[in-house]
């Protein structure tokens, strides 16, 4: 699934690409992706202008004309292309916005988990996955005394609480096992017994990784691309993810890998050991 960094490439490339731009039509190809019916879609979007192109999380809020925005989550294989008009479209073409420039923006998703709403400017928060969003991986949004606060409450082990959209937003299996790594804290460990000075150690992480990241286009493992159709930069400098039975780069240590919360977590069993109470 596409992390914070990769969407936040892509609204970047899309907003060199299509912002300015005015829907001239729609087509709905798969209906079951969007909020509304086929039919009310594709009118309310018509003759709409893209005014610009924001990000929250990991989604992507298309500001329009007529105070409307369009919220797109990409879920797990969601991408987007700009391409002539009539030009051949992928099988996987889900969505196609006609433009008044003679191109054409499609949404593409081979496993059709992808989400869309047509909504009011002001209905956005209240979308569910947004109304409970939590702060930006940012030094102005995410501050120690949040980030205590929340884990000391928490109670339950790290690399789930990150994994929790309500709790800090964009951040997913990658960056978690990566700023995980570089803070020296156990994917399992009890947020409650997590300490000050580690708290504030994996808050400069998640800022600096996800930083890092946006300027390396994101990360390809598997299908990631950007609104261009190029592959992202950063997966050359992971530290962790992926890298199980290889030697730690700290260390020397053979890398681990465990299930966390359902995910496949890569960790050093060495540099990240767990302390104080193991009871979930």
């Amino acid at each position: 699934m596409p992390e914070l960094p990769e969407v936040e490439t892509v609204r970047s490339g899309l907003t060199k690409l299509v912002q300015g731009a005015t829907i001239e039509s729609v087509e709905v190809l798969y209906p079951k992706m969007i909020n509304l019916p086929a039919a009310d879609f594709e009118k309310e979007l018509a003759g709409k202008q893209i005014i610009r192109i924001d990000r929250r999380g990991k989604y992507l809020l298309f500001r329009l004309s007529d105070d409307l925005t369009l919220v797109s989550h990409l879920r797990m294989e969601g991408k987007y292309e700009v391409e002539p008009e009539g030009s051949p479209r992928p099988k996987h073409t889900n969505i196609v916005f006609h433009l008044n420039d003679g191109r054409e923006l499609w949404y593409k998703d081979t496993r059709m988990f992808g989400k869309m709403a047509l909504v009011k400017d002001d209905e956005v928060m209240n979308l569910s996955g947004l109304n409970k969003i939590g702060p930006e991986p940012t030094d102005a949004d995410l501050s120690f005394t949040y980030l205590k606060e929340r884990l000391h409450k928490s109670h339950r082990k790290i690399k789930a609480f990150l994994l929790d959209q309500s709790q800090v937003a964009g951040l997913g299996n990658i960056y978690c096992d990566e700023v995980l790594w570089m803070s020296k804290i156990h994917p399992e460990q009890m947020t409650n017994y997590v300490s000050d000075a580690e708290i504030e150690t994996l808050r400069q992480n998640i800022i600096k990784e996800i930083s890092a990241a946006i300027q390396g286009h994101g990360t390809t493992v598997h299908s990631y691309s950007n609104a261009f159709g190029e592959a992202g930069e950063f997966q050359n400098q992971l530290q962790a993810y992926g890298r199980k039975g290889e030697p730690c780069r700290r260390c020397g240590t053979p890398m681990e890998k465990i299930k966390v919360a359902q995910r496949g977590t890569t960790f050093c069993p060495k540099c990240q050991v767990v302390h104080g109470d193991l009871s979930d």
